[in-house]
């Protein structure tokens, strides 16, 4: 095994990108005493907010699940975080940098996972004439709606540095054969437009990239045979798949055992000049996984008949917000716990709200009320949205 290959690339000072890497939007307080790096800091902003917290609920592929066994988009996190670590690690990447963003790749990911993206992305259409996609909105969370409390206790915004926020942004997108390489530019994070529109600025945000592939392959695999979505056949099926890759493997196809085999052939078929990348052979194999997984699993007709519920609840929220939006936030009338909820959000970010913690909003504007519904809603967890949805039926 090669060791620490790409430790001249990593994102440490002296690196040329090092300081734009480590650049605020604002200026940020810091303790006297302070020991971590400005990544650690990152990494300790996204863990304390409220955003990170209510991925626990939180769809992986798995909807609403009540099961404690089955994935969940923060255990999912977890998986990219500790890859990520892993595979920093042992190439001489900078890890602190790395797992900053693993730890903050989801955090605007919509309920129901990527079928509420799916509903959001209409409406979103619908509505705004834009478009709405997680990892740009993961970009907003950390940039405009999360916040914590300064060392005079005042809410102040997340305030990441460029380095993670780019991290955030560019992990999603296919990895080809041409292998993984940073881009050289520092752009503006906001004109992006688009999933994959562009390449990491650093190589731990292709690390991050990679490594948000590696963790789910397996592991979707593991929760569809607990919830006996899987066929004993299915299962052979894959085997073979496997085994037509590596003949002599005996091993079980198990999370940690697909993890590990991603893990190692990546740090050793990859340096500076060619990439991260996978062996041909390794290559092949994921996106034969990937197949089976969608066949069999993604398409399976148990969540496909849970869509159905998914654009029933997310879409009665939308029109009940859209319907009593000016009743709600002129603080009038509440009808319920989810009105007030709403309003108080609302509070943080109107324009005309002297107390606003960030006021991005014109409330008096249609497309600001709109995207002001659509992104709370974003924000929502499958259980939150649930009772949402249960109180707007119940007599």
């Amino acid at each position: 095994m090669k060791n620490k290959v790409f430790a001249v690339e990593a994102l440490m000072e002296g690196h040329p990108k090092y300081d734009k890497g480590i650049e605020r939007r604002a200026d940020m307080y810091k303790k006297t005493d302070d020991i971590r790096s400005e990544f650690s800091r990152d990494y300790n902003r996204i863990l304390h907010s409220t955003a990170f917290r209510r991925m626990k609920h939180k769809t992986q592929v798995f909807y609403a699940t009540e099961n404690d066994h089955i994935c969940t988009r923060i255990e999912h996190v977890i998986h990219v975080e500790a890859v990520t670590r892993t595979i920093c690690e042992t190439l001489g990447l900078n890890a602190e940098l790395g797992t900053a963003m693993a730890l903050g790749h989801d955090l605007g990911h919509a309920p129901f996972g990527h079928e509420g993206e799916k509903v959001i992305n209409k409406l979103t259409k619908e509505h705004l004439g834009t478009t709405f996609w997680h990892e740009q909105n993961s970009l907003r969370m950390v940039d405009e709606i999360e916040t914590l409390p300064d060392l005079e206790g005042k809410q102040q915004l997340l305030n990441l540095t460029y380095a993670v926020r780019d991290g955030i942004i560019s992990h999603c997108g296919e990895v080809d054969e041409a292998a993984l390489r940073p881009r050289d530019e520092a752009i503006d994070l906001k004109e992006i437009q688009r999933p994959n529109q562009y390449q990491p600025y650093t190589w731990e945000g292709c690390v991050v990239k990679i490594a948000d592939k590696i963790a789910y392959l397996g592991r979707d695999i593991e929760d569809a045979l607990r919830l006996r979505i899987l066929s004993y056949d299915q299962m052979k099926e894959l085997n073979a798949i496997v085994t037509s890759r590596y003949p002599n493997t005996v091993e079980a196809v198990l999370t940690t055992t697909i993890m590990h085999n991603f893990i190692i052939n990546l740090c050793e078929a990859s340096n500076p000049e060619e990439g991260l990348r996978f062996d041909t052979k390794q290559f092949e194999l994921m996106k034969d996984i990937k197949a089976f997984n969608y066949e069999h699993i993604y398409r399976h007709e148990r969540i496909n008949r849970f869509n159905a519920y998914v654009y029933l609840v997310l879409n009665s929220i939308f029109n009940y917000l859209m319907k009593g939006f000016d009743r709600i936030q002129q603080g009038e009338d509440y009808r319920s716990f989810f009105e007030r909820s709403y309003h108080k959000w609302l509070e943080y970010f109107d324009k005309d709200n002297k107390y606003a913690r960030n006021p991005i909003y014109d409330l008096k504007n249609d497309f600001h009320k709109t995207e002001s519904i659509l992104i709370y809603i974003s924000r929502m967890s499958d259980q939150y949205a649930l009772k949402f949805y249960n109180g707007l039926i119940r007599f």
